[in-house]
């Protein structure tokens, strides 16, 4: 996403030499950018987490990290509880 911002933001500079307007036009997605593009203070103080965790951004507060935290915990004692016989087969082949 960032990269497509910036050469958005180049061309609309290069266009920006016949006519000023589209300098304010690359200045403007310059700042909404900034402030939601890329999970500012809007976007990270909602304490909403996205449902699918696909979307490749990397969140940079703890409550998101605290929420990968225990779903990954989670599925670890789902795993263990639906697969005993692999879950200690695994752990004998960690400790030797």
């Amino acid at each position: 996403m960032g990269t497509i911002v910036i050469s958005g933001t180049v061309v609309l500079v290069v266009l920006g030499f016949g006519n000023h307007t589209w300098w304010l036009v690359a200045v403007a997605l310059l700042f909404v950018y900034m402030q939601y593009g890329r999970g500012g203070a809007s976007a990270s103080s909602s304490g909403g987490s996205s449902a699918g965790g696909g979307s490749g951004a990397v969140p940079g507060s703890y409550r998101a990290y605290r929420d990968r935290r225990d779903k990954q915990a989670k599925w670890d004692r789902r795993y263990r509880r639906e697969r005993p016989v692999e879950s200690r087969r695994q752990s004998r082949e960690r400790k030797g």
